[in-house]
């Protein structure tokens, strides 16, 4: 449908409706600030946070405590029909999560010939068994002996001794995999196992029974490839453990360990994240730590942080969001045309200043010309600021003013943060998460890199929200620097016209995402590239007016667009149309229309799918804000926007 094909004439009631809808989401905001400032709303994931929590547990305790039993109780509720564990609403069976959520189970005494146990067993069978889990599974099971270490890809701690300047060295991978590499290493040293009790084994779940031979990965069919490389020098690597002098590992594990300290400092937990919180208090048993050491107990608190105790079941979250959830409210509050000076803006820009990173980070151990600077995601996370976080954070502080002298500090964290975030840019024009020219494809062959995170590249949706970002801040298509940026999202443009979302699920966030950006940043939206982009959207919309798509996207990108539709997706939907030039056709009105009719009595939104994206086909998350500040930014977009196209003031 095109652009003048679909438009009609607004009628002043939406106008007026969706008005009332922003202000009812307003008020739901300022009920639910933090006295602090900030808002941070439950990140929620899967089963798979409970089962690898519950396994550390018994793998730190030798026993089976209430809290594991409460972990397990939280395991049973989200188990589906069939039988397995999906890794979000309305996946299919995921058979590490299964395998791990199937311990769990047993290991707290569950019947094995019980119904429910019994179609998770014929489940996890029918998916390959035990041995077809990711490596990161299997490390988890090695530890309790229910599968060999032989058979899990080596982490050697020597690792950590390769140069900045080797090809392959911890700071060319992801920032969330060295956290979990470095951790994981230390205990792959010790390579250590709790046996279970017998009636937790599972034996059960190895197709063919128990083979050591099979549980090794196997080489792929071509004569020579990488992944062949890597496996052949995996084995060896496991021989000369097993045989030959290790001359460097005592300082290997020094470095490791010292490394892992330094990043509990100024962060909620080695990487502020579950995963390498928990690999480092099991890395401290391993390497003989009381349980009485502050630097333990530390751990532990952070782990704890994440509990939520809820109608006899325990449920863990990744990590929190306050950083993120914070500068998008701002941000979309600053959109529905809330005063820069009114009291909520303030005192949650006040809060967001005091999370500035403000020392060296990771990023300077291989670029050390970036700036200090740039924001986190969480509570604390000083050794990872990141550049979707910053560009949101720079964008709420753009739209605040303090008063008199008060406003100098905010000024001059905008000019570091800036710098930072440009700085940031890798050579193809794009800008990633954490890392610059983070993408060396080769090392997703390494055996233990099947967790889909090994890399960290630019992708479309970050490089245009910064692009968004820097137009705040005077930037121009005429700058080299926007204009390498614009060609990288060119080039990443789907043949549909749809870009896709590595952060958000998916080609309705890539899309959104891209369009706001070059419509940011002064791009004609007139261009055919770019009005391709906002056809797509279109032609996806539902026909109840909203837009959907499920994270099913990311495993078969012929369902880009498809699902139920949900309030966050739609609002993006809406504002790429919006961004794209569209305001008045039947799409945006039916959308519009979604959003305002949809709205709780309270004043937000109700959302069963999930949106958000950890690793793409690994983790996705629920962010439970995510259905309340992006329609209320869409309302508040179209609202401005018609204000704007009448001439009235705001």
């Amino acid at each position: 449908m095109s652009l003048s094909a679909s438009t009609a004439t607004q009628t002043p009631p939406l106008l007026a409706e969706s008005q009332q809808a922003v202000q009812h989401a307003r008020e739901w905001l300022a009920r639910v600030q933090h006295p602090d400032g900030y808002w941070v709303a439950e990140l929620e994931g899967d089963t798979i946070l409970e089962s690898e929590y519950a396994m550390m547990l018994y793998f730190m305790e030798h026993r089976v405590s209430e809290k594991t039993r409460l972990l397990a109780e939280q395991i049973r509720r989200k188990q589906m029909e069939v039988g397995g564990w999906n890794i979000y609403p309305g996946g299919p069976v995921e058979v590490s999560a299964s395998v791990k959520a199937y311990f769990v189970l047993k290991l707290v005494g569950d019947d094995p010939d019980a119904p429910h146990m019994a179609r998770a067993r014929n489940a996890i069978l029918e998916y390959g068994g035990i041995t077809a889990v990711n490596s990161f599974t299997k490390f988890n099971l090695a530890m309790i002996g229910q599968y060999d270490w032989q058979a899990v890809p080596a982490i050697p701690p020597e690792l950590i001794l390769l140069p900045t300047s080797a090809y392959f060295n911890i700071y060319a991978i992801s920032s969330w995999s060295r956290a979990m590499v470095i951790t994981m290493a230390i205990i792959w040293n010790f390579k250590p196992v709790v046996p279970v009790p017998p009636h937790a084994r599972l034996d059960e779940l190895f197709v063919g029974g128990r083979n050591p031979k099979r549980m090794h990965m196997s080489f792929d069919s071509k004569l020579v490839s990488w992944r062949n490389f890597f496996l052949a020098a995996d084995k060896a690597l496991k021989v000369m453990e097993a045989q030959g002098p290790k001359p460097f590992r005592a300082e290997a594990l020094r470095r490791c360990e010292a490394w892992m300290l330094e990043h509990q400092e100024d962060s909620g937990g080695v990487g502020a994240i579950f995963p390498p919180i928990l690999n480092t208090i099991m890395a401290m048993r391993c390497l003989g730590y009381p349980d009485n050491d502050p630097r333990l107990q530390r751990a532990w608190k952070e782990v704890y942080a994440l509990e939520i105790v809820e109608d006899g079941a325990l449920r863990m979250q990744p990590c929190f969001s306050p950083v993120w959830d914070t500068a998008l409210t701002l941000v979309c509050l600053q959109g529905s045309g809330l005063s820069p000076d009114d009291p909520v803006m303030l005192r949650a820009a006040k809060w967001l200043l005091g999370r500035e990173v403000r020392k060296q980070a990771d990023i300077h151990r291989y670029r050390p010309n970036v700036p200090v600077g740039g924001w986190y995601f969480e509570f604390a996370n000083a050794y990872y600021p990141d550049v979707d976080d910053t560009s949101m954070v720079l964008m709420a502080l753009d739209g605040v003013r303090f008063p008199g002298d008060d406003d100098e500090a905010r000024k001059a964290a905008i000019e570091r943060g800036v710098a930072w975030m440009t700085a940031m840019q890798s050579q193809n024009g794009g800008w990633a998460a954490f890392d610059v020219d983070n993408d060396r494809e080769i090392f997703t062959t390494v055996p233990f890199a099947d967790h889909n995170a090994m890399l960290d590249p630019p992708t479309a949706d970050i490089t245009a929200r910064v692009l968004e970002s820097l137009a705040r801040f005077g930037a121009s298509p005429h700058d080299p620097h926007v204009q390498k940026a614009i060609a990288f999202l060119q080039s990443e443009q789907e043949q549909d016209g749809a870009w896709y979302g590595r952060w958000g699920v998916n080609y309705v966030y890539g899309t959104w995402q891209v369009l706001r950006g070059l419509e940011a940043i002064g791009v004609n939206f007139k261009e055919p590239w770019v009005q391709r982009g906002a056809t797509w959207l279109r032609t996806h919309q539902n026909n109840d007016g909203g837009w959907g798509e499920t994270c099913e996207s990311y495993d078969d990108p012929s369902l880009r667009g498809q699902g139920p539709s949900t309030a966050s997706q739609t609002a993006w939907a809406l504002m790429g149309l919006m961004s794209a030039g569209d305001y008045e056709s039947v799409s945006v009105r039916e959308g519009i229309r979604y959003l305002v009719e949809s709205q709780l009595e309270g004043g937000t939104w109700s959302e069963d799918w999930w949106t958000g994206t950890g690793f793409p086909k690994v983790f996705y998350l629920c962010y439970h804000y995510y259905r309340h500040y992006f329609p209320m930014y869409a309302l508040g977009m179209y609202v401005q926007g018609h204000r704007r196209r009448q001439g009235l003031a705001h």
